[in-house]
């Protein structure tokens, strides 16, 4: 009796079987008659995208520069968050008083247990995708190691409006230098984690946060705010 690796062989060889020998995929041009480019105006484009991320049962705040420190403590004031996770590189008045910041870095790395014993993790973002409401991270810059943002159970994300991109194509051309070059590794983001495996009832908080809240950042913080 064949095993399932030997069946799934053979299937991929019958199926392959009039390709010419030494053939390479790029030697076959593709059909790609998706669009490129979303042409809404930038503001179109974050509406819709702070629009699709709250469909996903995330909590979605628009605010401008000079509103972001307080948006922050708002946010996890509301939560009760005491002990917060951040990348290393966070700037560090994005943390405010009376919250112990539990800083997570290459020479002092948080151990998984203290990971998931913080009350959430507060970040930045590679991208933000209005297509799907998707938040990019790719381990750049106030964003931390994958850990950071999957083991806590509240996830406090900073989008930039200049961050956002309109459709999927756009943001696989931005990360394409940072996955060749950098090796970094990405992680796609829509809505708090979540599944529907078992008997197709939803249940948040397997893969990653149980709770997402976005803030949605109009123009540059003030100086000294990241």
């Amino acid at each position: 009796m064949a095993t399932a690796k030997e069946t799934i062989l053979r299937r991929i060889r019958r199926a392959t079987r009039d390709v010419p020998e030494g053939e390479r995929p790029e030697d076959v041009p593709v059909e790609r008659g998706y669009l490129l480019r979303d042409e809404g105006t930038r503001e179109e484009i974050v509406a819709r995208f702070a629009e699709n991320v709250a469909e996903y049962r995330a909590t979605v705040r628009r605010v401008a520069g000079d509103e972001l420190r307080s948006a922050i403590r708002e946010a996890l004031e509301r939560r009760g968050v005491r002990r917060l996770v951040v990348p290393e590189d966070l700037p560090e008045d994005w943390v405010p008083e009376g919250v112990e910041a539990l800083r997570d870095g290459p020479g002092s790395r948080l151990t998984n247990e203290e990971l998931d014993a913080s009350d959430g993790v507060l970040t930045g973002c590679s991208l933000g995708i209005a297509q799907t409401g998707t938040i990019v991270l790719d381990a750049g810059p106030g964003q931390g190691r994958r850990a950071l943002t999957l083991l806590p159970d509240y996830h406090l994300c900073v989008v930039r409006e200049e961050q956002v991109v309109g459709l999927v194509p756009e943001a696989f051309a931005r990360l394409e230098a940072t996955v060749r070059e950098k090796g970094r590794a990405i992680t796609f983001v829509s809505g708090p984690s979540a599944t529907s495996d078992i008997e197709l009832n939803r249940v948040e908080g397997v893969h990653g946060p149980r709770t997402l809240e976005v803030l949605v950042v109009r123009g540059r913080p003030p100086a000294g705010t990241g």
